[in-house]
Order: C-alpha cells, then sequence, then structure tokens
C-alpha cells in the first residue's frame, strides 16, 4: 500500500491542485458526519470534476489497495459518508460535478451530476413547469448522487414514493473503475437485469454513483395544508383512511406529531400550534392540478369533526400560513437536539401497526429503562416513525435501542425507514436481518467490490 503522501501526489498530479486536500483545516468539514457521532481522518480528499475522473481515482486507490469513501452532501444521519479514524481512507467528494445535464418538460425528466444540489434539481425542475418531488429537511445542502445512494425518502413517500421509485438511469463507476453508463429516460425497458436497483440504497458500497435520470411528474396548480388534533394514534389512522376514501392519491403527505415534539419546538423555536387541544396532531397537505381540492378538504374535515375523528383543526389561508404550519413539523429534529441527549430511532412498520406499535414500545420503555421520555413524530401515511427516546446521564442507550428495535422486529418492522444503516446500524441490522439475506448481501458485495475497497464499515460488517 502506498504511503498518504505518496498517493496524494499521485492523485494531485492527476486532478491538479484544485482536486485534493490535505490540509486539516479544509479537511475537518469532510471528516465528520452531521450529528457528529463519528469524528474521522482521511488521508485526504479528492474532488474529481468529470465521470473519467472519478473512474481514474477509483483505479488508482485500487492499485494502491486505499479504501474510498464516497461523499456527497455529508447530511445522512447514520453515519454512512465519513471516513474512519486510521487516517488511511481517501474521501471522494462528488460537489465538483454539480451540472444539470437535461430538462425533459415533455418526456417529464431531468439528468443531473451527483454533486447538484437537490434544491437546485427542484429549482430546474420547477422552471420548467414540472416536479421534482424528493423533498427533505437538507434539500439545501444533500446532493443527487447522495439522495439515490441512501434511497432517500422525506414527506412526499406517501404520494410520490421513495427515491428508487423516481430513478430512472443512472451512471455509475464501478469498484474497479468501469464506468457503466445506464442514462437512459426509459418509462419502460425490460431488457434484462435493471441494475440500476443495486446501486440506489446501497450507501456507495457497491459503486459510486456520478448521475442520474430523475422522474419528474406535473406541477400542481392548487394545495391545502391542514393541521387537526386527534385523540390518539388510531383517531388518526382512521383519519388517514378517511382521507384516502375522500381525497385519493391527492394527499402528498401525513404527517403524525406528538404533544412533546410540538412542546420542545414551542420551548426551543418559539413556534406554537394554532390549536391548542389534543395529544396528537395530523398534519396533511393535498395537491392537485385540478380545481375544486379545497372543497373536498375541508368536506373530508367537516366529516372527521362530525365523527369526532379530529377534535380541533385549521386549514391554512395562504400559501405564508402553509408554511408556518410546516415550520411546525420542520422545527421537531433541531428542538430534540437542543433539549438534550437522545437516541434515535428510523422505524417503520406496517401502517395498521402503528397505534398498537407505539403503545408496546411505550410500555416497555416505562417497564425496562423508566425516566426516558418520548419524541415521536413521523411519516404516519407510510408508516415511518422517528421514535426518538430523550435519555439522561445514567441511561443505557444500547438498552434504549434494543428494546425500541425489539419491538419494531415483533411487528414486522424495519429499523431504518429512510436513513440507512451506515456504520451506526450495522450490528443492528445483522441481529434483525435473516442469515439468507445478509449472506445474500455479502455474495454482492464480493462479486462487485472483491477488495473490499468502496466504502468499507458501512452497511455491511468487515
Amino acid at each position: 500500500m502506498s504511503t498518504s503522501s505518496d498517493l496524494a501526489d499521485r492523485l494531485q498530479s492527476y486532478l491538479g491542485p484544485a482536486g485534493v486536500i490535505t490540509d486539516w483545516r479544509d479537511l475537518e468539514s469532510y471528516a465528520v458526519d452531521w450529528r457528529k457521532l463519528f469524528p474521522g481522518k482521511p488521508a485526504c480528499v479528492v474532488r474529481p470534476n468529470s465521470t473519467e475522473q472519478v473512474a481514474q481515482v477509483v483505479r488508482i486507490c485500487r492499485e494502491a489497495g486505499v479504501p474510498i469513501v464516497p461523499q456527497g452532501g455529508n447530511t445522512g444521519l447514520a453515519g454512512g459518508a465519513v471516513p474512519d479514524a486510521s487516517g488511511t481512507q481517501v474521501v471522494l467528494s462528488l460537489n465538483r460535478m454539480a451540472a444539470i445535464r437535461n430538462v425533459d418538460p415533455i418526456g417529464m425528466t431531468i439528468e443531473a451530476e451527483a454533486g447538484c444540489i437537490l434544491k437546485v434539481a427542484q429549482d430546474a425542475a420547477s422552471t420548467a413547469g414540472r416536479l421534482l418531488p424528493i423533498s427533505l429537511a437538507a434539500e439545501g445542502s444533500a446532493t443527487i448522487g447522495g439522495v439515490v445512494a441512501a434511497n432517500a425518502g422525506g414527506v412526499n413517500v406517501l404520494r410520490y414514493g421513495m427515491t428508487r421509485n423516481l430513478v430512472l438511469g443512472l451512471e455509475v463507476v464501478l469498484p474497479d473503475g468501469t464506468i457503466a453508463n445506464g442514462l437512459r429516460r426509459l418509462r419502460k425497458d425490460n431488457a434484462g437485469y435493471d441494475w440500476k436497483q443495486l446501486f440506489i440504497g446501497s450507501e456507495g458500497t457497491l459503486g459510486v454513483v456520478t448521475a442520474a435520470v430523475l422522474r419528474l411528474l406535473p406541477r400542481p396548480k392548487h394545495s391545502v395544508t391542514a393541521l387537526l388534533s386527534v385523540p390518539d394514534p388510531d383517531a388518526a389512522l382512521t383519519l388517514f383512511g378517511l382521507a384516502q376514501d375522500d381525497l385519493g392519491d391527492q394527499i402528498t403527505a401525513f404527517e403524525l406529531i406528538s404533544r412533546t415534539s410540538l412542546d420542545l419546538v414551542a420551548r426551543h423555536a418559539g413556534l406554537k400550534p394554532p390549536i391548542a387541544e389534543g395529544e396528537w396532531f395530523v398534519l396533511i397537505e393535498a395537491a392537485s392540478s385540478l380545481a375544486g381540492l379545497r372543497e373536498a378538504a375541508e368536506a373530508m374535515l367537516g366529516s372527521a369533526f362530525e365523527r369526532e375523528i379530529a377534535l380541533d383543526g385549521v386549514i391554512a389561508e395562504s400559501g405564508a400560513q402553509a408554511a408556518q404550519l410546516w415550520a411546525l413539523r420542520e422545527h421537531v429534529t433541531e428542538s430534540e437536539a437542543r433539549e438534550g441527549k437522545s437516541v434515535k430511532h428510523d422505524v417503520s412498520v406496517p401502517l395498521t401497526a402503528v397505534p398498537l406499535f407505539l403503545v408496546d414500545v411505550g410500555k416497555a420503555l416505562a417497564d425496562e429503562v423508566p425516566g426516558t421520555r418520548v419524541n415521536a413524530f413521523g411519516h404516519l401515511g407510510d408508516g415511518n416513525i422517528h421514535y426518538n427516546v430523550l435519555i439522561e446521564d445514567g441511561h443505557d442507550a444500547g438498552a434504549v435501542n434494543r428494546i425500541v428495535h425489539d419491538v419494531v422486529a415483533s411487528h414486522g418492522g424495519s429499523i431504518s425507514a429512510e436513513h440507512g444503516i451506515g456504520q451506526y446500524r450495522v450490528g443492528e441490522l445483522v441481529r434483525y436481518r435473516s442469515s439468507v439475506e445478509m449472506e445474500l448481501a455479502r455474495k454482492l458485495k464480493l462479486a462487485l467490490d472483491p477488495q473490499g475497497l468502496l466504502n468499507p464499515g458501512k452497511v455491511l460488517s468487515p
């Protein structure tokens, strides 16, 4: 294996001075994850500006036997895009590959390089009169490559699906430096294996995504946003059924928020909901290109009140008021961080199991780790709950983690709904996935990356 300085010199001779970073003062932002849970020490950071440069960097590192950690906006919550502390891993940043190569409003596609910021791609689609429906709290920093590699979710999964549902084509650099170009804009293509699916959600462990073709949608002309209080999660689920009956696929988001969440937002962000009654709240958004959406939403909410499914509620009268309602949801994570220590869980269970899951996990925590507080919120419409447990000194975070994940497993759920495995949940994945599934994953990794040099220690244990 080459020394770090020899490798950096070789990479710099190929990429030029702007393409390699070795000064720690400039490396630091690439070396730690967003939550600052996994500080690392890269040998250097390389910043190629083309797919061919990415391929050559991968070849050089492969010849030297040096591991590579692909990195986009570094906004992930599972430590999947940062190096370890050994000082031997090269961070491959895609942030200089940020071009939007094509927007086709008729074919409704957008082709963008991996380093393109998600918000920039959203704006380009909007300028063309179309919608790129991937919507995340980190969309001002997250990149297209990272979004694809993580199979990102967000608030619009209920209507539009995960990122996987929107990817039509990929360009990927394989672990041996080969470029696989599958940037097709086809809605229908059954010619052989759909190999791009291997790389969506692989967190950079099987290949480096360098560009993607994403599906666009018609931009809705009308939208309605409402916040309602409900007696309990069972009522929220009943309300979701009613909304599906009356609004159908016009529902874009259906968020469940606990009273604890809103209390944290009020305390740390100074934002209070316009309705006071209730221990649970639902934030609903619907959108359509057809007129009559608001009237349909008002009729649905009226029925909810008549049937006492909802206790109180408000419908936004303007875009500004809708943004104020969404701000309550969007400030939950930040407010929780200001409150103190927490053990975070990004879990999913079958939709109809959500109420019982919340009861079971709450009871298990109260019995086995008394004194904790629960901050539960998330995407009820797709069964994804962010079940975060606020802890004090003396609480066993590992025990909390195990309790929550055991209850998730008992309800046939997943320990990671949208944040990925990264290095944060590697051990937990082994515990909760079957041996057959884990062996299949290892065979895929071995087939594509036999030297194990691409993002080692992420998703799969070494």
